[in-house]
């Protein structure tokens, strides 16, 4: 049996796994501060430790799905620089910090977005652990996928071009499926083809509790951005009305809205009958996610 870790175990192990690969250069250095500020900037570390949990359950260890773990973790922090940026969300913060465009120049916070995603790839593909080249290749392969045009960046297309025009639901469960959800699936699968278990079955169970997951995640922080406040989630509320963006609340309300991500969280739990290793803290995730706070 596999040892057990603690939500905090895997976020001091994953912070470090990051420090350690994000490494100092000759010339550009700035560059590399930025990257490592948007890294090092908190965060929960959802999609990493889904990564190394799947692994676990799967019978791996869970030092064979670190690179990808990292990988996972520079994809997001590339999107979220992006994404502040004033030509996109134009958020001057981020969890209590000045965004990095707004800490070190927006040209120097696109490039710092840009070496994140490239260095994600260059850490993926690294030697190290015993991963088979062939589950390296085709990991690498579904993260490309995942958080390009074909998932993170293509919700972030539909996002942006749904700003003014008729809501739905349909509409918006297809954003969100991409722009959020591509990510949350690519960290289950990884850790999945770090623990070398690709069979149909296995990779069917981790993709529905991703999808479940992430469906739930997007809209509690709908939610959450006419609940809560500033001070509490460390950014902007309210940003979604401000941008004229469609959400489950405005279409659902905030009761509606609730309902479904329990309804959401069952299913994703569901997913977990028959895997190598206890799935408790999947479980415990799932259940965290759905009534979080910030």
């Amino acid at each position: 049996m596999n040892r057990e870790y603690t939500l905090g175990e895997y976020v001091e192990i994953i912070n470090k796994a990051l420090s350690d690969r994000l490494y100092d250069v000759k010339e550009g250095q700035l560059v590399v501060d930025a990257m490592r500020y948007a890294v090092e900037n908190g965060g929960k570390r959802i999609r990493p430790v889904l990564t190394l949990e799947f692994c676990r359950v799967c019978g791996g260890e869970i030092e064979n799905a670190l690179n990808f773990a990292c990988a996972l973790e520079m994809i997001h922090t590339y999107s979220l620089i992006h994404d502040d940026l004033p030509c996109m969300d134009n958020d001057d913060y981020r969890r209590g910090k000045p965004s990095c465009h707004k800490q070190f120049g927006e040209e120097y916070a696109l490039l710092a977005g840009d070496g994140l995603l490239t260095l994600a790839f260059e850490t993926a593909l690294a030697d190290g652990n015993s991963v088979s080249a062939e589950n390296k290749v085709k990991a690498a392969r579904l993260l490309a996928r995942l958080a390009g045009v074909a998932g993170m960046v293509g919700g972030q297309v539909l996002d942006l071009q749904s700003e003014g025009t008729e809501a739905s639901l349909e509409k918006l469960s297809g954003i969100d499926e991409l722009k959020t959800g591509a990510l949350i699936k690519a960290a289950c699968l990884l850790g999945c083809y770090a623990a070398g278990k690709t069979d149909s079955d296995t990779l069917a169970k981790a993709e529905t509790y991703a999808e479940c997951v992430g469906h739930a995640f997007q809209i509690v922080d709908d939610i959450l951005d006419v609940t809560s406040d500033s001070e509490t989630l460390g950014k902007p509320v309210g940003s979604d009305v401000k941008n004229d963006k469609i959400t489950y609340v405005s279409l659902m309300g905030v009761e509606n809205a609730q309902t479904e991500v329990d309804r959401l969280t069952e299913k994703a739990v569901g997913a977990l009958v028959g895997f190598d290793e206890n799935t408790d803290f999947l479980k415990e995730l799932a259940y965290n996610l759905a009534h979080r706070k910030k």
